[in-house]
């Protein structure tokens, strides 16, 4: 089941120790407008999975983090939110790990599922009934068919 937040108030993701993240909701708009990102769609024919899965994660978060907490430069000052140091911080590999799966694969799963039907508890036909009458062999054939030896 789908469930819908109508209210499509922000929510804070909680990345790492001190790391917390105010992301909008995943909308198809945020997912189309990233997916037109420049960096995503100048990405060579030749990249890699990786290559990609950071390009679209960066381009994701640049249009969907609103605030953070916990993040500063290297002499401790607190940083203001800017696609620069959201290109930053997802180059940290638990940081974008944790990106991808608490907010990125929310969507995804769920554009995986709209292609599939639920399982039967038993197996992919055990909720199936037959609906086709048994075949009986014609007359001819049951007079000519030999019998194995009853005994």
């Amino acid at each position: 089941m789908i469930r819908l937040n109508l209210t499509a108030t922000p929510e804070w993701l909680d990345l790492a120790p001190g790391l917390r993240l105010l992301v909008g909701p995943l909308t198809t708009a945020l997912m189309v407008s990233a997916r037109a990102d420049l960096a995503v769609e100048e990405l060579p024919e030749h990249a890699t999975q990786e290559e990609m899965a950071l390009a679209m994660a960066k381009a994701v978060a640049r249009r969907a983090v609103l605030d953070w907490e916990g993040v500063g430069d290297d002499a401790g000052n607190i940083v203001p939110v800017s696609p620069e140091g959201i290109d930053a911080l997802l180059e940290i590999w638990p940081v974008f790990e944790a990106f991808q799966t608490q907010y990125v694969a929310r969507g995804l799963l769920l554009d995986a599922e709209k292609n599939v039907s639920a399982p039967s508890p038993t197996g992919p036909s055990a909720g199936a009934t037959g609906i086709a009458r048994p075949a009986r062999p014609s007359k001819t054939a049951r007079a000519t068919a030999p019998t194995a030896p009853q005994g």
